[in-house]
């Protein structure tokens, strides 16, 4: 016999009471306890464990075979494409294009003789085939399916040959008949994934797991899902840009810190080989607060530009907003500038902005978000065939980063002139030809170079004014 047990589960971390509560101890949360019930077989008696063997450290390594999806910027962030026996996580924002995005994959395996199946949970058959039909891969054979129940859709795929790729779109909507709750909730959205995850250990087929994500970008449900799938994708854009970019959160099998970018364009995701040119294509030229900053995402080089406006406030509290960046970095930015360089914003309203919709995380952005609030502060435009990059230390001190050499190549082979980049990478950068390098050791200093060009401006403007006068 089975017995019955009644817990009460947070719906948005998965933290367990035995009673329920109006705030969850564990995230936070308001209202997020419901009651789950769930039938749990009587307790069995415990059985001898069975002798298992132990490996040496030493041995033969074998890379894991990889199932190259065909798109380039999607195996970028998987690490070269999909394992056999793997789970992939994939979250975003509602419209953000996680279903388009799943279908370009699945129909590019497809076209390569390989057996791609989708199930949707959301969306009937009809309305899938009336996404491909506007995307073009109605041609290409995908296997296409609208069910829920897991064990269903488990018999399903092991009748016939072993599929090569599957995609659940999405695990709340997918429920097993081992616990009664209702889909969506903590206890089923954990109990279907581990049901997909055993039948991808078990036949060896690379199952891709769509997410719903919070109001705060996390992917919703349990954390435990997280820890049991083998990578974590993040979807990410603005709806108002055309941007898309793929991030690694986590992967067993390849590196977390690359990205894939992709345009979303009438007929789907169109991969961007080269960002940098993309990102840079409508920025303004010659207009204060603009700096471009040489990043590296992963293995890439990626020039993006920053924009800052420093405004006058009313407000006893001025506002920081940030789009792109980290708050609590240009909150630690600006108390350097009014500390160490005598820049007082405190009475200014900041806005921050990364153009393109890009989510910029390394500090090494630090040097070019300086000297665009600068420029804005003062209003001195900077020179637009510079490119700005350094860490920046509580002491106002210019610290050196990482790959200073790649960098400066794409910054070269982009077309600008010049880079300020911190004293202590001038062993690392090469010497390119054309590429003029300005060496700064502190802010004070850069802060000073660009004050003392909006007073030289000020100064030939001021002079062309009386010219004209007289």
């Amino acid at each position: 016999m089975a017995r019955r047990e009644t817990s009460f589960v947070c719906q948005n971390c998965g933290a367990a009471y035995s009673r329920w509560q109006g705030k969850c101890d564990a995230c936070g949360e308001w209202n997020t306890i419901a009651e789950e019930s769930s039938a749990s077989p009587q307790r069995r008696m415990p059985r001898k464990g069975r002798l298992f063997a132990l490996e040496p450290l030493a041995g033969t390594h074998h890379e894991a075979p990889r199932l190259a999806s065909g798109l380039a910027e999607f195996d970028r962030v998987t690490g070269g494409g999909f394992v056999r026996g793997s789970v992939l996580l994939l979250g975003g924002d509602p419209g953000i294009g996680k279903s388009t995005l799943l279908i370009q994959v699945a129909a590019a395996l497809a076209r390569r003789g390989h057996r791609a199946v989708y199930i949707s949970g959301e969306e009937a058959v009809a309305q899938v085939r009336l996404r491909a039909e506007r995307l073009g891969l109605t041609a290409a054979k995908v296997e296409l399916a609208a069910e829920t129940s897991v064990e269903d859709i488990v018999a399903t795929l092991g009748e016939r040959a072993t599929p090569h790729l599957v995609i659940a779109d999405s695990i709340q909507t997918m429920w097993t008949n081992l616990v009664e709750a209702a889909p969506g909730t903590v206890t089923q959205v954990r109990a279907s994934a581990q049901a997909l995850i055993r039948f991808a250990k078990r036949s060896g087929t690379a199952v891709i797991l769509v997410g719903h994500v919070t109001k705060d970008g996390q992917i919703a449900g349990p954390r435990v899902v997280e820890h049991m799938v083998d990578a974590v994708l993040s979807f990410e854009g603005e709806g108002s840009h055309q941007f898309r970019i793929l991030r690694a959160i986590k992967n067993r099998f390849g590196p977390t810190d690359e990205i894939g970018v992709f345009e979303m364009t009438g007929g789907g995701l169109r991969e961007i080989a080269n960002p940098s040119e993309l990102f840079l294509s409508e920025r303004d030229l010659g207009s204060p607060g603009t700096a471009v900053f040489a990043g590296i995402e992963g293995s890439r080089p990626l020039l993006v530009e920053i924009q800052a406006l420093v405004a006058s406030s009313s407000l006893g509290t001025p506002r920081r907003a940030v789009n792109g960046w980290d708050q609590n970095r240009l909150s630690m930015l600006l108390a350097v500038l009014e500390s160490h360089c005598s820049v007082r914003l405190s009475g200014h309203d900041v806005y921050l902005n990364v153009a393109g919709g890009l989510r910029i995380q390394e500090p090494a952005a630090d040097l070019a978000a300086a000297a665009a609030l600068v420029s804005s502060f003062a209003n001195a435009p900077l020179s637009a065939d510079a490119v700005y990059f350094g860490e920046i230390s509580l002491s106002g001190a210019v610290r050196p980063v990482a790959q200073t050499a790649a960098r400066l190549k794409e910054a070269q082979k982009l077309g600008f002139a010049r880079a300020i980049l911190p004293e202590a990478a001038r062993a690392e950068a090469p010497d390119e030809p054309g590429l003029s390098l300005q060496n700064v050791s502190s802010l004070a200093s850069l802060v000073a170079d660009i004050v003392a060009r909006s007073t030289g401006e000020q100064r030939r403007a001021n002079r062309y004014a009386s010219q004209e006068d007289g």
